[in-house]
């Protein structure tokens, strides 16, 4: 089972690129797609030279990755308990753009708005709990060039499957743009019977 999970960690990359190469050009709408796998899903917003995709990640894939990088069971068990997304971010267009995570909101069934954590808040975190580690989060914020992308995981603090809004923004040609993910959803504990 080790084994596996170590070989898992290792393709994130691979699996998030391929899956974000399935999409076609020029979407303006949320996609959902369902791994036929592994029965989670995944949601790509595309606005004419942006996109950014959500992956479901469960708690146990998060426990192999923080566990293979020998962080301490207390912080492998933290990041497990959070709804946890593979994100990956695309400057499709020809000019330069940026986002910045602190803009970002999720909003909950109650109607309200809560910031996401970032990777500096996470990192300042890791630190007084004694760890000094860098890798995995999506980061808080970048400049892209055209062409460029990038990825990364971003963390919110609710439970398994909750279905959630989550409001984002980016920068281009001094020009704010946002957009909304109406009905993402926390991964389940285990996967899903596929």
């Amino acid at each position: 089972m080790k084994n596996v999970f170590r070989h898992t960690a290792r393709m994130l990359p691979a699996l998030l690129l391929s899956i974000a190469g399935h999409m076609p050009q020029g979407m303006a709408a949320v996609e959902t797609f369902t791994d036929e796998a592994t029965g989670l899903l995944s949601w790509q917003d595309r606005h004419p030279g942006f996109s950014l995709q959500f992956i479901q990640l469960l708690p146990d894939y998060v426990r192999a990755v923080y566990s293979a990088r020998g962080l301490p069971p207390k912080v492998v068990e933290l990041m497990a308990g959070y709804c946890m997304f593979g994100t990956i971010i695309k400057n499709e267009s020809d000019k330069p753009l940026s986002y910045r995570v602190a803009d970002w909101r999720y909003i909950t069934a109650d109607g309200q708005a809560h910031p996401v954590k970032t990777k500096t808040q996470w990192l300042k975190e890791w630190q007084d709990m004694g760890v000094a580690f860098r890798w995995s989060l999506l980061p808080d914020d970048q400049q892209f060039a055209p062409g460029d992308w990038s990825q990364g995981f971003t963390t919110l603090p609710l439970p398994r499957g909750t279905v959630f809004k989550l409001k984002y923004q980016w920068t281009q040609q001094e020009e704010t743009h946002e957009g909304i993910f109406e009905e993402l959803q926390c991964a389940p504990e285990e996967a899903p019977d596929v």
